[in-house]
């Protein structure tokens, strides 16, 4: 059963909201055993692998900020009306609007905590509060949650609702062609979602693509403009090799991190709900997360001709055979997985609920071991 104090998706009870951060620290750190699992089933190379490591670990730290910020909410002297909000019945992640204004507070961090004192001197007032009128001190513990929370916001790394594009050299692959690894994120505002993308590129330019300034700026900007969960990945792709001509995708990667289930957060409709009900999971282990990742892979090169006296290379991407769906998805394959404490896993393997046999299954153990089924 949903979690009352959980109103308009707002968690505005501060144990109800300590217990959501504490579930997605963990499943964090499952996931990134989720993508060593991948890296070992040859699914992902090492590059691949520690990329998308880092932006989970931007993802923990953006968390941990946030957990920060609203560790009194709902108490007196806390700020009701900035309750953290989640996005209860599609994603079970906080709303983006969470990560603009952290964003926001990120830009003014170092103003905020030269008007606050140390967190030793609140401790310590803390302290005097405690021994002299005997009650708790809440808005000593507020403001000593404030600076915690800015002084996480100044250490960077985070994970942020636009994270623009980077560029890693893999090597030259010929004369005058070199290899980039292309990576670049984005909190999706219509499904309340991170999203990743990771692309092999190929530049045959005369200058290296990071050390040609406009172009490198041009390449950012037309990847953040394309970062949408709901454009298919051959329309990035057929458009970022149309509008470079230097530039040649080879591997489009895309992974959709959540939606998250749980019975007491989240508002599950369809066989996820009967599985949580019946794994009678107890707190930390009442959880699924929906990981798909999505390929797009080229297959091919051919000559176009351009103007009167030019060709240039437009890739030929391969699309998933099977019953004719890549037309459809816009992907060679996309592979759907969960990840799911033991509990869930056994009541849905009991259920057998259609449409999950093909769904991979990351199956955690009470001792934290990823298992793949």
């Amino acid at each position: 059963m949903t979690d009352p104090s959980l109103e308009h998706g707002e968690l505005t009870d501060p144990f109800a909201s300590r217990r959501y951060f504490r579930k997605f620290k963990q499943i964090l750190q499952h996931l990134r055993r989720v993508a060593a699992a991948m890296h070992s089933e040859g699914r992902l190379d090492k590059v691949e692998v520690r990329l998308l490591t880092r932006y989970l670990a931007q993802l923990n730290y953006s968390f941990q900020a946030l957990s920060m910020k609203y560790l009194l909410a709902g108490q007196e002297g806390g700020r009701l009306s900035h309750s953290l909000k989640v996005d209860r019945s599609d994603s079970g992640f906080p709303l983006a609007l969470e990560l603009l204004h952290m964003a926001n507070d990120a830009q003014q961090a170092q103003k905020h905590l030269s008007h606050l004192p140390s967190a030793g001197k609140l401790k310590e007032q803390m302290v005097r509060a405690i021994l002299s009128e005997r009650k708790t001190p809440t808005r000593l513990q507020h403001a000593l949650s404030q600076r915690l929370y800015y002084e996480e916001l100044l250490k960077g790394e985070l994970f942020w609702a636009q994270n623009h594009p980077e560029c890693e050299w893999l090597g030259n692959t010929g004369a005058g062609r070199r290899r980039f690894m292309l990576h670049w994120a984005a909190y999706d505002s219509q499904i309340n979602l991170p999203v990743i993308y990771l692309a092999d590129v190929e530049d045959s330019g005369k200058t290296a693509l990071p050390q040609d300034l406009v172009r490198w700026l041009d390449v950012q900007e037309h990847l953040m403009a394309q970062s949408l969960a709901g454009l298919k990945l051959l329309t990035i792709a057929r458009g970022f090799d149309e509008d470079f001509h230097c530039l040649h995708p080879k591997r489009l990667l895309r992974f959709h991190v959540g939606p998250m289930y749980s019975s007491a957060y989240t508002e599950q409709a369809g066989p996820l709900r009967r599985v949580l009900e019946d794994a009678r999971a107890g707190e930390g282990q009442d959880w699924v997360l929906a990981w798909t990742m999505e390929a797009l892979e080229s297959e091919d090169v051919r000559d176009e001709r351009v103007g009167w006296f030019n060709k240039v290379e437009r890739e030929v991407f391969a699309l998933d055979p099977f019953g004719g769906r890549g037309a459809d998805t816009g992907a060679t394959r996309t592979e759907r997985a969960i990840i799911l404490p033991q509990r869930p896993f056994q009541a849905l393997a009991e259920l057998a609920p259609p449409g999950f046999s093909d769904v991979h299954k990351f199956v955690v153990s009470p001792n934290g071991q990823v298992l793949s089924y």
